[in-house]
């Protein structure tokens, strides 16, 4: 099974710890593969979260699911070897991106680990489109997705 994430940039105040036994949770029933995204400070949070529970958890796979190719060789490095870049990604305009991204993950996963605290921007459309697609939706914050 899949799981994928979305979250607002600016989750501070979430406990890593939570954010830790939460896709532990998951991991204990049953999802062994996570796509998580490389903008802003919650997908940063879940890759170090990823990263420590695969020395617990080596089964699970990872992939940091990129949006844009790198322009230069250090771009991406923190997140080799763990960078996906879908096929397809390059077509269409570069402002779009992020959305196609994330649509490509919704289309592959089977739960949504979301950090929701307001309905609106990037995040909380993604939820709600994984939400209305059949994943089993999570959401560590304090909005109704």
């Amino acid at each position: 099974m899949v799981c994928t994430f979305f979250g607002h940039s600016d989750c501070y105040e979430l406990d890593a710890a939570i954010l830790q036994r939460a896709i532990e949770e998951l991991i204990v029933k049953g999802v062994d593969t996570f796509y998580v995204g490389n903008q802003g400070h919650f997908d940063n949070m879940v890759f170090r979260c990823l990263t420590e529970l695969k020395t617990v958890y080596p089964h699970i796979a990872i992939s940091v699911v990129l949006a844009y190719l790198p322009t230069t060789e250090s771009a991406y490095d923190a997140y080799q070897p763990y960078s996906l870049y879908p096929e397809g990604m390059e077509i269409g305009p570069p402002r779009f991106a992020i959305g196609k991204r994330n649509q490509w993950m919704i289309d592959r996963a089977n739960y949504c680990l979301c950090y929701i605290n307001h309905k609106q921007g990037g995040a909380y459309t993604f939820a709600r489109r994984a939400k209305r697609k059949g994943l089993t939706l999570l959401n560590l914050g304090s909005a109704d997705c």
